[in-house]
């Protein structure tokens, strides 16, 4: 995260600007050239390459996360959490229900039929943030729509840590994920892309991650579909003396915590 306190001073001003224009610059370069890197080496050497990845960054071999383990953590999660979630999820299914394009078909007088077939795509996968922050929405907010248009099987991956995220499980129990799979970063990207493994080449690839995870979408983009290329995250906040310095806090920390190269700025004239 960037952070950095200056006084109404344009030259200072300016100063920020360029130090945030060469640290994303540097740094999107540097990545790039590894998560090709790590792309064409799964892509030739397969499950081996994802193994070798996922014990370097992981920490262990990817791994199927049980169903019981998705019940367990549903069942270890706080109850007033499980009804915002169960109530999120419904509000998310019926509002894509309603965006809903669907098949039809029109027998003109003249013989001829016009219209279109819409089916669901037979394989997508999810990838759910792990590291810095947990994401139950990202996962209920990717999953459901899927879900709704008919897609035949969602496989998420998401980095296994010392203890992964109740809430995240919860929510992949309750999106109707699948299979859920103990993998992060890059070498998860490149699974999906090419297929390793257990893990099989997917028709599409959704969710947010960090840096590595964009930049390898984005070299994925092509063998499959994407939802698209983003972050890190930027925002800019404009207060003056009247803002709720809690709610600025707040507006700065959501964009914040989604990288580490994420930049959070407040342009006040109240130094209080």
């Amino acid at each position: 995260m960037f952070m950095k306190t200056v006084l109404a001073d344009g030259q200072a001003e300016q100063q920020v600007i360029r130090e945030m224009k060469a640290r994303a610059a540097g740094a999107r370069g540097d990545i790039e050239q590894i998560v090709r890197g790590v792309m064409a080496d799964v892509q030739q050497r397969g499950w081996d390459a994802v193994v070798e990845y996922a014990e370097r960054f992981d920490g262990k071999a990817p791994y199927i996360v049980e169903p019981e383990v998705l019940d367990d953590a549903y069942n270890a999660c706080d109850p007033k959490l499980i009804a915002a979630l169960e109530k999120a999820a419904a509000n998310i299914r019926d509002y894509h229900e309603q965006m809903l394009v669907k098949t039809w078909e029109w027998n003109r007088s003249g013989g001829e039929t016009l219209g279109q077939t819409v089916r669901g795509l037979s394989r997508v996968g999810i990838y759910v943030p792990g590291g810095t922050a947990a994401y139950p929405s990202s996962v209920l907010m990717n999953a459901i729509p899927a879900k709704v248009a008919g897609v035949g099987e969602l496989i998420m991956v998401t980095p296994p840590t010392e203890n992964m995220s109740n809430e995240v499980l919860a929510a992949a129990k309750i999106a109707g994920v699948d299979t859920v799979i103990a993998i992060g970063g890059t070498q998860a990207i490149a699974a999906l892309t090419y297929g390793a493994g257990f893990i099989p080449q997917v028709d599409k690839i959704v969710g947010p991650g960090n840096a590595f995870v964009a930049a390898a979408k984005k070299l994925a983009f092509g063998t499959v579909d994407i939802d698209m290329i983003a972050g890190p995250s930027e925002v800019l906040v404009i207060a003056d003396h009247t803002a709720n310095p809690t709610y600025v806090a707040a507006d700065l920390l959501s964009q914040a915590e989604h990288d580490k190269l994420a930049s959070a700025v407040l342009l006040t004239d109240s130094m209080a």
